[in-house]
């Protein structure tokens, strides 16, 4: 998979390999096309690719964050901050990423020679924000995978109290009358779940106990998947998506009429949407709603420029980038009426109120509250293995767009050592995956997985792709990124795009970095709190990605040859001539100074 190096310079502009030209203009600033090569891999068809990109955004996410927060936040009232920060900041960021991808046709790390090469080390940070994902993410999937095995029964193991690891704290609401509940209660749900992860067996980080055989082999199974899904590329990987990124749409369709015609099922959709308008006066609510549509489109995660360097030159981005942020923001909404007509047929079951049963988040909403309301469904067999199937697949598609991403970056970056040996480098990586998961799949697991989710990814993605869009909008500058998108698209962004590039999608994610380390909630999980050794861990974790960026900027201003006062002159002055000015033969003579190419 050779990367291509060389850029024209001129006015009137064709695009190599493909029929289509690109755009010409007698006022136009020359535009640095990529040549293109017949070489790379491209997506056998345009829907292999909205496939692969839905699949990557709809995640698990999307079934238990969404709901929750929503609730949490206002409900129907939380709809307003969300949508706002979905137009000013969420889209602007997945269009951005998905035409660098496009345009450069190239990884997270290579492509920052083309853009501005001093920040190269956010390619770096990205790989290893990826790797962290992996390492706790798919043991999520190895959760569901074991639940769907063990819904292979008559009677769900999780329905009563009668099974050989339940407690005497162990109390069933369904099918009971006077049922006292204190304290100490817990429900069949909640006790498969912890002799699942025998979680009771660990004190905490400190003793995570021994490696749960059974979950290391459906681990095994999962990354055994994910290989054959993505050891020949998008010619492979195309195709599976198109079972794992339909399949959960068919399931949740089936899945909301069945929770339609339950029992109380109103009482959650009006907890759900109810509107609590003094919300909105809490910067809280605003923090969240953008949080949640960074998290649920994930731009910043290198994933998206590693789908779109597949695509023809002149595919329609803009277009792509608009479907598929809608459809991740429906289903998303769609989420919370299929999870919320569940919760109000368990409050009605249980004569409490709604918000009694919603308080699980996280997991333990998909593993315990969830599976809970299904065994006592009837046809729970049914319902069960297929919300099941339904999280595999969720949890699948996102997996294969980060390791796809660390692919596409390695190889791109490095073509001499893995461009011919894709297969084995595909290989190596799952190893590394599955190695590192193993300390997720002890007794103490789900405590790792709390503090990987919450460290390894948290502020350092956001930092990053908060970095990412300075450096494209103000250093690349968004005079030279528009007139790429218009030699892809024949017409340039408006203004509200490099209005959102420059200022508001840059300013948004310095929000959330902002409010997320001003007022960091305790970490806790189940009755366990995190100690703070564990927590200075989980800084050390976040930071091990992110340091990376200013290693490499140092790196870069001691190697290139020239004092530091000329290295800051160069940047600032070359990328102030093109964005801001209208004589592009100063940029041109700038690009072919040695000092300013290098950085």
């Amino acid at each position: 998979m050779p990367r291509q190096d060389s850029t024209v310079m001129a006015g009137s502009l064709t695009h190599h390999g493909s029929p289509n030209p690109g755009y010409s203009s007698n006022n136009a600033v020359p535009v640095p096309v990529i040549t293109q090569t017949d070489s790379r891999d491209k997506w056998s068809k345009k829907m292999d690719f909205l496939l692969s990109v839905i699949g990557f955004a709809v995640d698990l996410g999307n079934v238990w964050r969404f709901p929750y927060v929503c609730y949490q936040n206002g409900g129907g009232a939380f709809l307003i901050p969300y949508i706002l920060m979905a137009i000013f900041g969420g889209v602007p960021l997945f269009y951005m990423e998905l035409a660098l991808g496009q345009f450069h046709r190239t990884g997270a790390i290579s492509i920052w020679k083309h853009i501005c090469p001093i920040f190269k080390g956010i390619g770096y940070a990205i790989c290893i924000i990826a790797l962290y994902v992996s390492f706790y993410y798919n043991t999520i999937i190895a959760w569901a995978l074991f639940y769907f095995y063990s819904s292979f029964s008559s009677i769900l193991p999780w329905t009563n109290c009668d099974n050989v690891w339940n407690t005497p704290d162990c109390t069933n609401y369904f099918g009971m009358d006077n049922v006292t509940w204190t304290n100490s209660s817990r429900s069949p749900a909640e006790e498969f779940y912890t002799n699942v992860l025998e979680i009771h067996k660990s004190s905490g980080l400190k003793n995570v106990g021994g490696v749960r055989w059974q979950l290391m082999l459906c681990l095994f199974l999962i990354f055994t998947i994910v290989y054959f899904s993505l050891w020949k590329g998008v010619k492979t990987s195309g195709k599976v998506v198109w079972v794992t990124a339909t399949l959960p749409y068919i399931v949740l369709f089936i899945l909301l009429i069945r929770g339609a015609t339950l029992p109380g099922a109103w009482r959650g959709v009006v907890f759900y949407l109810k509107p609590q308008w003094e919300k909105l006066l809490e910067t809280s609510v605003w923090v969240d709603a953008a949080a949640q549509i960074f998290f649920s489109l994930g731009p910043g995660f290198g994933v998206l420029l590693a789908l779109s360097s597949y695509n023809p030159f002149t595919n329609n981005c803009y277009r792509d980038a608009i479907v598929t942020s809608l459809v991740n923001c429906l289903t998303s909404f769609v989420s919370g009426f299929v999870i919320f007509t569940v919760l109000g047929y368990m409050a009605e079951m249980r004569k409490v109120e709604v918000e009694d049963v919603a308080r699980d988040k996280g997991p333990s909403l998909l593993f315990i509250t969830y599976p809970e309301a299904i065994a006592n469904m009837m046809g729970s067999t049914f319902f069960a293995i297929i919300f099941f199937v339904m999280m595999i697949t969720l949890g699948l598609d996102s997996t294969f767009g980060g390791l796809e991403a660390i692919i596409t970056a390695v190889l791109d970056e490095y073509p001499d050592h893995f461009s011919h040996r894709r297969e084995l480098f595909v290989l190596c990586l799952v190893v590394v995956c599955f190695l590192g998961s193993l300390s997720t799949l002890t007794n103490g697991g789900a405590y790792v997985v709390k503090l990987l989710e919450e460290f390894g990814v948290g502020c350092s993605i956001i930092a990053v792709g908060f970095l990412e869009a300075i450096a494209v909008s103000w250093f690349y500058g968004i005079k030279r990124f528009s007139n790429d998108v218009q030699a892809m698209l024949g017409k340039a962004p408006g203004l509200f795009w490099k209005v959102c590039w420059v200022a508001i999608s840059p300013a948004f994610l310095a929000y959330i970095i902002v409010s997320s380390l001003l007022k960091a909630p305790p970490l806790a999980l189940f009755d366990y709190k995190y100690p703070d050794w564990s927590i200075t861990v989980g800084y050390i974790i976040g930071f091990s990605s992110f340091m990376w960026i200013p290693i490499y900027m140092v790196y870069k201003l001691v190697w290139t040859p020239g004092s530091l006062k000329q290295h800051i002159i160069c940047i600032a002055w070359g990328h102030f001539l093109y964005t801001y000015t209208i004589f592009p033969i100063h940029w041109e003579r700038s690009m072919k100074s040695p000092l300013h190419a290098q950085l």
